[in-house]
Order: structure tokens, then C-alpha cells, then sequence
């Protein structure tokens, strides 16, 4: 197996090219007015599945493409155009990834195509894991799934649902025995137009602010047992190894955040550059005291910073990619690693591209103050900052770091 090698191939180059097109001329004029409006962009994401963007074929194609880099480096570029609308094409990923990961083929084969739709009937996944109660702390999930004859009974309320109640096709972690812990939850899917699954509130953002953000009410939603993740056999072997004290594998929540750490630095990656060249290119024509801005040396030295900066979470996190790809274990966090700088390298450049615009900066006539808004959230969903820094002590201290 060779080495990691941040060079992109030629086929994911031309696919970051179509998409870097697709992201300048449709996303980013459009990410103002859904920003304002706070609505999922419809319009944006039909025609996103018009050109084979957002569909099951593009994500299957680049999330199976060799090197590992083809799903981050188009999620760059979508980001780079728009987070908020950019979270609206990429969310049901979320979903896909946690079927994908946990589902058996025959789950996948019927549930992954109805996440999508078709380029004329659009439609969307949700992945339903944080709870009022259970945000990071995955093991404090109440949501409870109790068997009645071949059924499953669902109750519970999850919330910072993406698509949450508009989706199509939701993706839920529930407690089969709270005895276990995270051992004793497992994943199901939630059919379209399923009784007792209803949207509850929808949050206004900070930032992201086109893509959907809801809560999910569970009120005895049935479902047949073909829509446990795994299936049955598999959920009460694993049960049964935990309860004798033996390792029963990942946790279904865990696996999922693991397995879209990568993507997620990503979409940060993809924020923390448009600030900065959007940034310096104010720099160069901007004019001060008789000489363009970026002639002074403090100036000058800030864009350094960003770039360098932009540039080391791009290759942490072609790294975590490529070995998530490639079978490699994340030893000490990697995949952490990306999300960590990825997430926090989007907050400070951004903010340093508004201190660079000045009062400018800071109005809505230029788009470095909604970058600002749209970068906070890449340090706290998916897993904290705080949280990654956890993850990562415990991985190079070797230590059961609390």
C-alpha cells in the first residue's frame, strides 16, 4: 500500500473543477438571498440534481473514488461557494453515511436511493442522533425503541436535526436497553410518512442559516423490523456479547461521526478560503494612505498567516481521508486532528478577513461577515472542539483522559 500523497489525480481534479464551476456560478450569487430568507433552497439543490451533483451516483462515486480525497475536495468547493446552501446539497450524506455503516445491502439498496430522489423529485435524508439532553454525550440518549412482535416502537425527541421533518427518509439512534449504555443503542430507519414521526421546532441560526435545522418528535412510530440497521440477528448477537462482558465493535453514533469527520473539516476548509481570498483580493485594490492595503507589512503578514493556515487543515484533512480510505486506523486521532484545526482555522480567518475589510467587513455588503457566521458552527456539531481535544488526548496519552 503506498504512502499518502497530497496530488490530486486527474479525475478528481476535473471533478473539482466541474464543481468549483457549479459552485461560482450558482451557489455563491445565491447564498445571500437563502442566508435572508433562512429557507432550504429548493431551487439551488433541483439544480444541484440536474447535473448529477446531488445525487446517490456522485456521492457512491467520490466517497468509493481510491485516493479518498475526491468527497472532501468537492465538499470544499461547495463550501467555498456556500455553507448554509452548501449543508442543504451535503446533509443527506449524513444520513447515507450512517445507512451505509451500519445497514446491511439489501437496507442500502432500497433506502439510500429514496434519501435522493431524482433530478425531477428531489428529496432528502436526516440523521437523527443529539437529544435535548444528549448532544456529545451520545450515551445519554433517552430516544428508546421497544420490540412488539416483528415491529419496532419508537419514542422519543431528538433536536440540531439537518433536514429534521422535511426529509424524506430519517436515520434514528435509539436505546433497545439503557442498561448498556452506548453499547445498547442501535440505528433505524424511518420510512416516509411513518405515524408518530413529526418535525417540532425549527431553529434560527447564527449561521448556516439556509440549511434546515429542526427538531424530530418520535410518538409510537412503528416500523417493521427489516428497518433496524444490521438486522435483528446481528443486534442481539452483539447484545449478547456486551452482556458477558465481551467488546461488542463501535458504537452506531460514533461510527457514523467517525466515518464524516474528513468531509466535515472539509466544509470548513472550503469556508476558511473564501475568507481569505476574499480577503486578499480586497487587499490588493483597496487603497489607503496612498498605497493598496496589502503593501503593509501587517497587512502582508495576516494573509500569510491565513493562507498557511488554510493550507495545513487542507492537508490534515486530505490525510484523515485518505487513510479512512485506505483501511488505516486512526492511531492518534486523525480524523479528530482535521476537524479540530479544520473547524477552528475557519473561525480565525474569517474573522481576520473581517478585521481586514474593517467596518466594510462587518456590514452584509460583503460576504466575510455571514463566512464568519456560517465557520462558528464547524467547532461545535459533529463534535466539539472540545470534544475532538478530548478524543486526541486520550489517543496520544494512551490514557482514559476525562
Amino acid at each position: 500500500m503506498t504512502g499518502f500523497c497530497p496530488e490530486l489525480s486527474g479525475d478528481v481534479a476535473e471533478v473539482r473543477d466541474w464543481v468549483r464551476a457549479f459552485a461560482r456560478d450558482v451557489i455563491r450569487p445565491a447564498g445571500a438571498e437563502w442566508d435572508e430568507r433562512e429557507e432550504t433552497p429548493w431551487p439551488v439543490i433541483q439544480e444541484a440534481a440536474k447535473i448529477g451533483l446531488y445525487s446517490l451516483d456522485f456521492f457512491a462515486t467520490q466517497w468509493f473514488e481510491e485516493s479518498g480525497l475526491a468527497l472532501p475536495v468537492a465538499f470544499e468547493e461547495i463550501f467555498w461557494g456556500d455553507a448554509g446552501i452548501g449543508l442543504s446539497i451535503t446533509g443527506t450524506g449524513l444520513a447515507a453515511a450512517a445507512l451505509a455503516a451500519n445497514g446491511t445491502p439489501e437496507q442500502m439498496g432500497e433506502w439510500l436511493p429514496q434519501m435522493f430522489g431524482t433530478e425531477n423529485d428531489v428529496k432528502l435524508g436526516a440523521f437523527c442522533a443529539s437529544e435535548p439532553d444528549a448532544g456529545s454525550d451520545i450515551g445519554a440518549i433517552r430516544t428508546r425503541a421497544v420490540q412488539d412482535g416483528d415491529d419496532w416502537v419508537l419514542n422519543g425527541v431528538k433536536t440540531w436535526v439537518t433536514n429534521g421533518g422535511i426529509a424524506n427518509v430519517h436515520v434514528v439512534v435509539a436505546s433497545v436497553d439503557p442498561s448498556l449504555g452506548t453499547r445498547g443503542q442501535a440505528s433505524f430507519v424511518i420510512p416516509p410518512g411513518t405515524p408518530g414521526l413529526s418535525m417540532g421546532q425549527k431553529f434560527r441560526k447564527h449561521g448556516i442559516r439556509a440549511s434546515h435545522t429542526a427538531e424530530v418528535i418520535l410518538q409510537d412510530a412503528r416500523v417493521p423490523g427489516s428497518c433496524l440497521l444490521g438486522g435483528k440477528e446481528k443486534l442481539e448477537a452483539r447484545l449478547a456479547r456486551v452482556r458477558k462482558g465481551e467488546r461488542a465493535g463501535e458504537q452506531a453514533a460514533m461510527r457514523t461521526f467517525e466515518t464524516t469527520r474528513p468531509s466535515v473539516a472539509a466544509m470548513a476548509v472550503g469556508i476558511a478560503r473564501a475568507g481569505f481570498e476574499y480577503a486578499r483580493d480586497y487587499a490588493r485594490e483597496r487603497e489607503q494612505f496612498g498605497r493598496r492595503i496589502g503593501e503593509n507589512q501587517a497587512i502582508a503578514f495576516l494573509l500569510a498567516e491565513m493562507a498557511t493556515r488554510v493550507d495545513v487543515a487542507r492537508l490534515l484533512t486530505w490525510r484523515a481521508a485518505w487513510m479512512a480510505r485506505n483501511g488505516r486506523q486512526f492511531e492518534q486521532a486523525e480524523g479528530s486532528m482535521s476537524k479540530l484545526v479544520a473547524g477552528e482555522t475557519a473561525v480565525w480567518v474569517t474573522e481576520q478577513a473581517i478585521q481586514i475589510l474593517g467596518g466594510a467587513g462587518y456590514t452584509r455588503e460583503h460576504p466575510v461577515e455571514r463566512f464568519h457566521r456560517d465557520s462558528k458552527i464547524y467547532t461545535i456539531f459533529e463534535g466539539t472542539s472540545e470534544i475532538q481535544r478530548l478524543i486526541i488526548g486520550r489517543a496520544v496519552t494512551g490514557l482514559p483522559v476525562r
